[in-house]
C-alpha cells in the first residue's frame, strides 16, 4: 500500500499533468481546414493579400531567385578550383537534389494550398509546433544569408567595373576591420546595404511592382545569358572534349562541385511562401517550382 500512495503522490501527479500539457503544445499541430477558413479574403493575420500572380509570374519569380550569382560566380569558381569543365556535371547532379526537394514542395504546395509561409507552414501541419519554431527561424536566417550573399556579390561586381575604386575609397574614408580576411583588407560594403535596402523598399511597394522589377531583371538575365552562348560557342574547341580533359579533377572534384552548385539552386522555395497571392496556387505553385528549376539548369549547363 505505501507503494501505491508513492505512486499516486501529488507532486508526481502535477510533474506528469504538466509534461503532458508541455508535449502536447510542441507537437501540436495546425489544421489544415483553419488556415482554408476564409480563403480569398483575409489571411491568418488579417491581412488581406490580393491575388494578382499567374503561373508565368511565379516561374519568373522562381528563376529570379536562382538565376544570378549562380550564373557570374559559382560556375566559374567551381570550374576553376574543384571540378574543372566537369562543372556541368556538378550542376546536374545538384539539379536532381533540388528538383527532388522541389516535388516535395510541389506536393506540399497542392496539399495545404492558399497559405504564406513556405516549409514552416507545411511543418506547422504536418509535425508540430515545435519543429515548425525552428524551421521558421532558419528560413529567416537563409533569407539572411541569401540577401547578404547577393547584395555583396553585386557589389563586388560594381566594383570590378569601377576598377576597384569603390573599396579604394570605402578603406580610406570608414576604415578596414580587423581580424576579418587573411592578407586581405576587408572593410564596411556599405554599397550591399544600400542595394538591400532598395530591394526592402521594392518589396515593400506590393507584390505586383516587385515582381514587374524581377522580370526585368530576368530580361537583363536572359540577354547577357544569349551573349554568353554566342560568345562561347565562337571558341568552341571539340578536343577539350575527350574523357581525359573533360574530368579533369576526377569524379571526386566533380561531386565536390555539386555540394557548392547546390548552393545556386537555392530560392526557389520562394515560390511556396506566394500561396496566398497566387491565382490558382493549387495548379501554380507545383508548375512553376518544376519550370523554374528546369530552366535553371538550362542555364548553368549551358553557361
Amino acid at each position: 500500500m505505501s507503494g501505491f500512495f508513492s505512486y499516486m503522490d501529488p507532486r508526481r501527479i502535477q510533474w506528469g499533468a504538466t509534461w503532458h500539457a508541455f508535449h502536447s503544445r510542441i507537437l501540436r499541430t495546425k489544421p489544415v481546414e483553419s488556415m482554408l477558413e476564409g480563403t480569398g479574403m483575409t489571411s491568418s493575420h488579417g491581412t488581406k493579400l490580393a491575388r494578382v500572380l499567374t503561373t508565368v509570374d511565379l516561374v519568373s519569380l522562381g528563376v529570379g531567385s536562382c538565376v544570378g550569382t549562380g550564373m557570374y560566380v559559382v560556375s566559374g569558381l567551381v570550374a576553376k578550383e574543384m571540378a574543372g569543365p566537369g562543372v556541368i556535371v556538378s550542376f546536374i547532379i545538384a539539379a536532381v537534389a533540388s528538383i527532388l526537394s522541389g516535388v516535395c514542395y510541389a506536393e506540399f504546395g497542392v496539399r495545404v494550398p492558399k497559405t504564406t509561409g513556405s516549409a514552416y507552414t507545411y511543418s506547422y501541419v504536418t509535425v508540430g509546433e515545435f519543429v515548425a519554431f525552428f524551421i521558421g527561424w532558419n528560413l529567416i536566417l537563409e533569407y539572411l544569408i541569401g540577401t547578404a550573399a547577393g547584395a555583396s556579390a553585386l557589389s563586388s561586381m560594381f566594383d570590378s567595373l569601377a576598377n576597384h575604386t569603390i573599396s579604394h575609397w570605402m578603406i580610406e574614408s570608414v576604415g578596414t576591420l580587423n581580424g576579418l580576411g587573411k592578407g586581405e583588407e576587408s572593410y564596411p560594403d556599405l554599397l550591399a546595404l544600400l542595394i538591400a535596402i532598395l530591394v526592402t523598399a521594392i518589396v515593400a511597394m506590393g507584390v505586383k511592382n516587385s515582381v514587374g522589377f524581377n522580370n526585368l531583371l530576368n530580361v537583363i538575365n536572359l540577354a547577357v545569358w544569349v551573349f554568353i552562348m554566342i560568345a562561347g560557342l565562337i571558341y568552341v574547341n571539340g578536343a577539350n572534349w575527350s574523357d581525359g580533359k573533360f574530368l579533369a579533377c576526377g569524379w571526386s572534384g566533380v561531386l565536390q562541385g555539386a555540394a557548392t552548385c547546390f548552393y545556386a539552386f537555392i530560392g526557389f522555395d520562394i515560390i511556396a511562401t506566394t500561396g496566398e497571392e497566387a491565382k490558382s496556387p493549387n495548379t501554380s505553385i507545383p508548375y512553376a517550382i518544376t519550370a523554374s528549376l528546369v530552366t535553371c539548369l538550362t542555364a548553368y549547363v549551358s553557361v
